[in-house]
């Protein structure tokens, strides 16, 4: 073999070789394998061609050019605080952070350059406008309802960026010391206020009580008035009734009883006293028995 035909075969075998590696070179360039967390924007000239999704892609080598690899996992914001002022003139200071995710990185590339800072931007702008429409007592209450409104409002501006607000959140609401002293204040009268109408009405209710006991208690004596008046009519007119039938010998029997119960009395004394008695009212006791003698036979 001639050097002629040594150097025919190595310059044939090399263009093989250079084939087979501009071949390798264009499978690597055109095949572009995406993770499942991130997007490809894919520039042709300078200008977007297309977007590449997680997975096996082709572009053409040398012409597509891959200018920015996005993540589209959920992202957090740093906390930030802000100062709003409310309906009624508190000044508050607001912790706020907000949850977000690209899922249009053409959007996002294109037409915003630092997406962090404008969405925190946006957010401290909303915060203040939607806090200066309530007083201060809706934002401590009404939280969740400022949280919704806060999370529409951001998606809205965002829409053209291409992210989604997935959750924002309202971390505290902090108030200046004269503020807090103010508050305290009021609250401390409030719950004197409250005692001193606790202890009014236990008043008032202790004094219907009494009033209800002694309306009782009359009402009971008054009750038994009535009986005993009852009772004495009753024996009134039995008395009547006697004497209206039996004439005056009922009604004598009457004061002859009424005499010797008078004398009982007199007698049931513990002996050291002396009565004195005229001598008529003894002939009339001795009457009186023996009209209860005669009556009782």
């Amino acid at each position: 073999m001639s050097e002629q035909d040594i150097i025919d075969l190595l310059t044939g075998n090399l263009a093989y070789i250079l084939g087979a590696i501009l071949l390798v070179v264009i499978v690597v360039k055109g095949v572009r394998i995406v993770p499942q967390s991130e997007k490809y924007v894919v520039e042709r000239f300078g200008r977007l061609h297309s977007v590449l999704g997680p997975g096996i892609n082709f572009t053409v080598p040398f012409l597509d050019v891959v200018a920015h690899r996005i993540s589209i996992l959920e992202r957090q914001l740093p906390t930030a605080s802000q100062d709003a002022i409310t309906r009624d003139n508190v000044l508050v200071q607001v912790d706020t952070s907000v949850f977000y995710r690209i899922i249009e990185p053409e959007k996002t590339v294109y037409r915003i350059r630092d997406v962090d800072a404008a969405i925190a931007t946006t957010v401290a702008g909303i915060v203040r406008a939607e806090i200066g429409k309530m007083d201060l007592d809706d934002v401590q209450s009404n939280r969740d309802q400022l949280i919704s409104t806060i999370k529409t409002s951001v998606e809205d501006a965002v829409d053209n960026w291409g992210i989604e607000v997935t959750r924002a959140e309202i971390l505290d609401v902090n108030l200046d010391q004269a503020t807090r002293d103010a508050m305290l204040q009021q609250l401390n009268a409030e719950r004197e206020r409250r005692a001193q109408v606790t202890r009014a009405e236990g008043q008032k209710r202790a004094v219907e009580l009494q009033a209800d006991a002694e309306l009782y208690a009359a009402e009971q004596v008054a009750k038994a008035r009535r009986i005993q008046a009852d009772a004495e009519a009753y024996a009134t007119g039995v008395v009547a009734a006697a004497i209206k039938e039996n004439g005056l010998e009922a009604a004598q029997y009457q004061v002859a009883l009424k005499q010797v119960e008078a004398l009982n009395k007199l007698g049931a004394g513990d002996g050291q006293q002396t009565i004195i008695l005229p001598a008529n009212a003894l002939e009339a006791f001795g009457d009186a028995f023996k009209m209860l003698k005669g009556g009782r036979g």
